[in-house]
Order: C-alpha cells, then sequence, then structure tokens
C-alpha cells in the first residue's frame, strides 16, 4: 500500500520560506483554493480505527483514505494513503452518503505546491494559520527542513483536524468546520500554541 511520510512546520513568515523554495529551484504547480470534506459512518469507526475518508475539491476532485501503518515513524507522520481522481465532486459526496457515511467536518485552505527533486512541498494557508508540509522519505523531509533553516524539534505531526481540536479546547471557537467564513470573527495567535502543536516539545 502506498505510504505518505510529512511533517508540517508553523510559518510566521510564509513569504521567506517561499522565496527560499524558489531559490532552490522549487517547482510550483501554482496555488488553489481547496474544499475538504470528511466523513464517518454511524459508529464512528474511522475515527476508532484513526483512519480518514476525505473527498477534496481544487482543479479537480479526489478521494483518499489514510489509515495509520502498522508500525508507526516518530520522526515524521507516516500513513497508508489510497488516492483516486473522480470526475464529479457533487456525485462522489452524493454516492458516500448513500453507502452508509455523512459529512462528519469541512475544512478549507489555500495550498501552493512545490515540487523539489523527490519532494512535495506546500506552503498552506489555514483559516487558523500558516504551515509548510514537507512530504518524502523520512530523510528527505528532515534534510529539507533543515536546509530552509526550520528547526525539526518544532516539526508537527498532526492533521489539521487534530490541530483545529487542540486549538479549540484553549480558544472560545463554537463552530465544527475550519472554514475561512467561520474564522471571519475569531483571530488565533499560533505563537501562543506552538508548544502545545511542535512534536519536539
Amino acid at each position: 500500500m502506498p505510504m505518505e511520510h510529512e511533517a508540517k512546520f508553523i510559518l510566521f513568515d510564509s513569504r521567506e520560506i517561499r522565496s527560499k523554495i524558489v531559490a532552490l529551484n522549487g517547482y510550483s504547480d501554482g496555488r488553489f483554493f481547496e474544499t475538504n470534506v470528511c466523513y464517518e459512518d454511524e459508529k464512528n469507526n474511522l475515527t476508532q480505527k484513526k483512519s480518514i475518508l476525505r473527498l477534496r475539491q481544487d482543479r479537480k476532485a479526489w478521494l483518499t483514505h489514510k489509515s495509520p501503518p502498522t508500525e508507526a515513524n516518530r520522526e515524521v507522520k507516516t500513513m497508508n494513503e489510497i488516492e483516486v481522481s473522480v470526475s464529479d465532486f457533487e456525485s462522489m459526496d452524493q454516492i458516500l452518503i448513500a453507502v452508509g457515511f455523512h459529512q462528519a467536518q469541512v475544512y478549507e485552505k489555500w495550498r501552493e505546491t512545490f515540487t523539489l527533486d523527490n519532494a512535495k512541498l506546500c506552503l498552506d494557508t489555514m483559516p487558523f494559520g500558516d504551515f509548510l508540509e514537507i512530504e518524502s522519505t523520512p530523510k528527505r523531509v528532515k534534510s529539507l527542513a533543515a536546509t530552509l533553516g526550520l528547526s525539526w524539534k518544532k516539526r508537527v505531526l498532526d492533521n489539521y483536524l487534530t490541530i483545529f481540536a487542540l486549538l479549540k479546547k484553549k480558544e472560545p471557537l463554537p463552530f465544527n468546520d475550519v472554514t475561512f467564513a467561520n474564522f471571519k470573527d475569531f483571530q488565533v495567535d499560533l505563537n501562543r500554541y506552538t508548544s502545545l502543536l511542535e512534536a519536539g516539545s
């Protein structure tokens, strides 16, 4: 089964990191808005298995299933990942609902994806802050972080919905979906929570 290895970093100056990636001859695939819908069944089996079933819309529509591997990697976030493009976002949503899933949570982001050698670097603007996600082999993820001047101790291994759940315990966020509209009247200062989110803390 295909396996994904990645680490995230909180960014307080995303333009500086972008400039460094470009200077390394990173190739940009463009910046696009994403809508992601995560699904669950009535017994919450996916959550109990720490798995994700997600439908994403950017330039195309994608259906993704992620599940934890048999052996965890503590250096990077590692997940089994199966992803396929689908022709119609709305129709796929209806199919998932028809076979017993429901929309559990929605999250949005702006993403610019760079390719650099055998690595994928994603500059993400979430409603609650900016992040860089590096995806490659564990060794390459670590070396690229060092090249970009990012502290390995400050890497984040949680996904965005887990980060949101942690923030929600600290902030009065009266909503479940991570959308820019929901965050319009709420500002989150990630500086206050870096120790909560970073894997090396």
